[in-house]
């Protein structure tokens, strides 16, 4: 056989080995793509908070957009690894070193645009979705830079496009919710109106809390000679949770309250015949003139106020329960 046979036939045993590229590729596409779709289509409508309001609406969106934007990144990530221990591991026996490289501009260039283009699109979209639904998290802080509607109104009505204002006070361990458009009358519980623009003022009277009603979207901390503003709609009708998030004391985990979503006219109802049971008792008489924040000189009339109201009886500190173990 002349030499030119032999280098013939060595090139064609030197045949070239598997595309790794290629297949990773073809495997990562076949298990991305139904990933998504799943995502999309079967767990988002089922995600938390929920749709029972705007803002727990986007926060529903924003996770499932979160969601598929990092299941093919996930999925290349395990594809990759358990590719490489199959494909690529030492066999039985073979104790050499495997061949040297000393760098790939395809491999390079494909991490470098890749990771930039992710980092750039959680960046567009989440600079979007702060701005767009009036806060993140439902939350404004003390001084809102987006606002619903772009005004506070002083009056509310059923059937009107204003806003309602609701304060909430949180105290160890209790929230109540003041309603200033309803003569300053305050409740124990937070009835809400359906399709109606909420306006929350969250302040404390003691120590920090937080003002967390889960299915609403709205989070926000009540600090105290602070007034934090949260926004939301509230779209379907039903009963919700209010919880304390924030470590406020040894009652923390019992700091709960119920609330309502009713129909505008059952919620002006229900305003109506709480502002008159408290103009009754004389509630509205001594509570402290409405305002954002409350000054701490003002806060056992405040509690002693509020004693007749559904809930809260006055212990030593007023606005202590009275059979709380701690009293001021």
């Amino acid at each position: 056989m002349s030499s030119d046979d032999t280098a013939a036939a060595a090139g064609a045993d030197a045949s070239p080995g598997p595309r790794h590229g290629r297949r990773l590729f073809t495997i990562w596409l076949v298990l991305a793509v139904p990933a998504v779709l799943v995502i999309w289509f079967a767990w988002y409508p089922h995600m938390p908070p929920g749709r029972m309001s705007d803002s727990a609406r986007h926060q529903q969106f924003d996770i499932a957009v979160l969601a598929v934007s990092a299941a093919p990144v996930i999925i290349a990530v395990l594809l990759y690894f358990i590719y490489a221990i199959v494909v690529w591991r030492a066999r039985p026996g073979d104790e050499g070193d495997g061949p040297a490289i000393y760098g790939n501009t395809k491999v390079q260039a494909t991490w470098i645009i890749g990771t930039t283009m992710i980092v750039l699109w959680l960046f567009v979209f989440g600079t979007v979705e702060l701005v767009v639904p009036a806060g993140a998290g439902a939350g404004e802080g003390p001084s809102p830079i987006w606002n619903l509607t772009g005004k506070h109104t002083a009056a509310w009505s059923p059937g009107a496009n204003d806003m309602l204002q609701i304060q909430v006070i949180g105290q160890q361990w209790a929230f109540t919710y003041r309603y200033p458009q309803f003569g300053g009358m305050e409740s124990t519980v937070l009835d809400l109106p359906a399709n109606t623009p909420i306006e929350f003022h969250v302040t404390s009277l003691d120590v920090i809390h937080s003002f967390w009603p889960y299915v609403l979207g709205v989070k926000a901390d009540a600090n105290p000679q602070v007034d934090n503003v949260a926004y939301t709609t509230v779209q379907a009708r039903g009963g919700f949770k209010v919880r304390c998030n924030e470590l406020c004391g040894i009652w923390h985990g019992a700091m709960t309250t119920d609330g309502t979503v009713l129909p505008p006219a059952a919620f002006q109802a229900w305003a109506a015949g709480v502002q008159a049971q408290e103009r009754s008792l004389g509630v509205l008489a001594v509570l402290p003139p409405y305002a954002l924040t409350y000054d701490p000189t003002v806060i056992p009339q405040l509690g002693k106020s509020i004693i007749a109201i559904d809930g809260i009886t006055g212990g030593a500190g007023y606005y202590y329960n009275s059979s709380d173990p701690v009293t001021p």
